[in-house]
């Protein structure tokens, strides 16, 4: 357990500097720099590797969610400097790849694992399912920061008509493209810190390298998913007056697509829950 209580030592001194660091750079608001505190802590007292996923997802996402800010303030009706995440949408892209995280490390004995269905199906399907959900919130989030800013017009997913910067469901190549490549980097992030933190040998630290592909597939399907929700069960309209996109009917609103059901936190969840599940299965079979 002494190996723990280092982790638990690093975990508390990076999540503090990083939480506190992302609430001065207005990434974070308060509540955000809080939750993010005991999600990064926690992640990385469970497993290095598991902390480096987040972090690669934090640091990436932070930056792309930054490029591009003067083009984002005019699309989007509800832009917010730096990004300005609050506890929920922390929780939303982090708290079950959390409990996952720290599910293996009950199971190992608070070691790293390899893939490996044979000798340990349950901690497989669990590590497949982390390594799903970053890839989906990172692939989701590349998709949309690039994606607002491709020089071509995004096409609705359930319809592929043309639709206005910033519609719930809409989708552009570049935005698919990035989707994927955002998984592939926690792909590669999972095998490239597993060198150092798991002992897989023989043909078994091979297969470890599916989990390349594996991640770049999460982050297309996860953005998939996402759009398709947005598309049918998240509403957006053209506000006359502030002609922008917008997410709730009103007086002066144009109806574009979709239903007012579920909130864009409401669709990140579903999308994330679903690839997370996707990906465990994927892994079991696969490993």
């Amino acid at each position: 357990m002494e190996n723990v209580a280092i982790r638990g030592c690093v975990g508390v001194v990076l999540a503090s500097l990083i939480a506190g660091s992302s609430f001065r750079r207005n990434s974070v608001n308060l509540s955000g720099a809080f939750a993010g505190f005991l999600v990064m802590a926690a992640t990385i007292t469970a497993s290095y590797r598991f902390g480096a996923l987040l972090l690669v997802f934090f640091f990436t996402s932070s930056k792309l969610t930054k490029r591009g800010a003067e083009k984002k303030r005019e699309i989007d009706a509800h832009y917010k400097e730096g990004g300005q995440r609050d506890w929920l949408q922390v929780l939303i892209n982090s708290s079950l790849a959390t409990a996952l995280a720290l599910g293996v490390a009950f199971l190992t004995d608070w070691n790293d694992s390899c893939l490996d269905s044979e000798k340990a199906p349950l901690v497989t399907c669990l590590i497949g399912g982390i390594l799903g959900h970053y890839a989906c919130c990172n692939g989701d989030t590349w998709s949309s920061e690039v994606g607002v800013l491709s020089s071509s017009q995004p096409r609705l997913i359930t319809t592929l008509k043309h639709a206005p910067r910033g519609t719930n469901g809409g989708v552009t190549i570049s935005g698919l493209v990035a989707a994927a490549a955002g998984g592939a980097v926690i792909g590669l992030t999972f095998v490239v810190a597993g060198l150092f933190t798991a002992s897989c040998e023989g043909q078994l630290a091979s297969k470890q390298l599916l989990a390349f592909p594996i991640g770049a597939f999460a982050g297309l399907f996860g953005s998939v998913i996402d759009s398709v929700l947005g598309a049918t069960v998240q509403y957006s309209g053209f506000c006359a007056v502030r002609k922008k996109v917008v997410g709730k009917p009103g007086p002066t609103v144009k109806k574009i697509s979709g239903q007012n059901i579920l909130s864009n936190n409401g669709v990140n969840f579903v999308s994330v829950l679903l690839t997370t599940l996707g990906t465990s299965v994927v892994c079991l079979y696969l490993f």
